[in-house]
């Protein structure tokens, strides 16, 4: 039965205005996936419609062919603040649309992966903001859908269950490399991990009937996004061969 949803997140963060609507719209990868926005046209992602587009203060994006099962209607409207004479910023972000099935768990999902997009986008635009990126993200195998398949995520990098968010880590990554990093999110469904280079992301959407999900935004001049994506899936796969 269709059913209407609405999620709703409010976060100051250590950026301006125009730095926060730069990272939400230019669509480059930094903190979500790459994303086109044409305020003249008033034309966003996945074929949406601009019904707000006032930089840097008001954005709201509704698609009303999502295409998906399990979803009919979908809307993202995020205002921008000021706060602070301008340094830092107030953000109102508002995730709403229709359901048309499996309700419970999908609110859930889309409930939990805001918070997370939501934390990403804040690492991003008070570590990283406005420097190129290599976008890569990948998915586990059929294996890493199981019940406990996160939990094997966070041990294959050697994080214990007892070290906390915001702690320094050395995280196993490919081919036994050791990345020095910040655990900078932690709970049951998502790991973020942090380096002076890049942030990456690890989703346990096990959860939710689907594969273990990774995201790697890469900041180092000589970023190369396929040799990332290769290089984590074949962490992946290793894990849950």
């Amino acid at each position: 039965m269709s059913k209407e949803f609405e999620i709703v997140y409010e976060f100051e963060v250590d950026a301006t205005p125009e730095q926060v609507w730069d990272a939400i719209t230019s669509g480059t990868g930094g903190w979500l996936w790459p994303m086109e926005f044409d305020g003249e046209k008033r034309v966003g992602p996945f074929g949406s419609t601009l019904t707000n587009f006032d930089p840097p203060h008001r954005l709201t994006a509704l698609t009303e062919d999502v295409g998906f099962p399990t979803q009919s209607l979908n809307q993202i409207d995020e205002t921008i603040e000021p706060r602070d004479d301008g340094r830092r910023a107030w953000v109102r972000y508002v995730h709403s649309g229709i359901f048309t099935d499996d309700w419970d768990n999908q609110y859930d999902g889309a409930r939990k992966h805001n918070a997370f997009y939501l934390h990403t986008l804040r690492e991003y635009v008070v570590h990283f903001a406005g420097r190129p990126v290599a976008f890569a993200t990948l998915n586990g195998p059929d294996a890493s859908t199981a019940a406990d398949a996160f939990g094997v995520v966070g041990r294959a990098l050697g994080l214990a269950d007892d070290i906390e968010q915001g702690a320094r880590v050395r995280a196993r990554g490919p081919e036994g490399q050791l990345l020095d990093a910040v655990l900078d999110f932690r709970d049951p469904y998502f790991i973020g991990l942090r380096t002076d280079s890049t942030l990456i992301r690890f989703f346990g959407r096990n959860h939710w009937g689907a594969p273990v999900g990774i995201s790697v935004h890469d900041f180092a001049p000589d970023a190369d996004a396929k040799t990332n994506e290769l290089a984590w899936q074949n962490w992946l796969d290793g894990t849950f061969a």
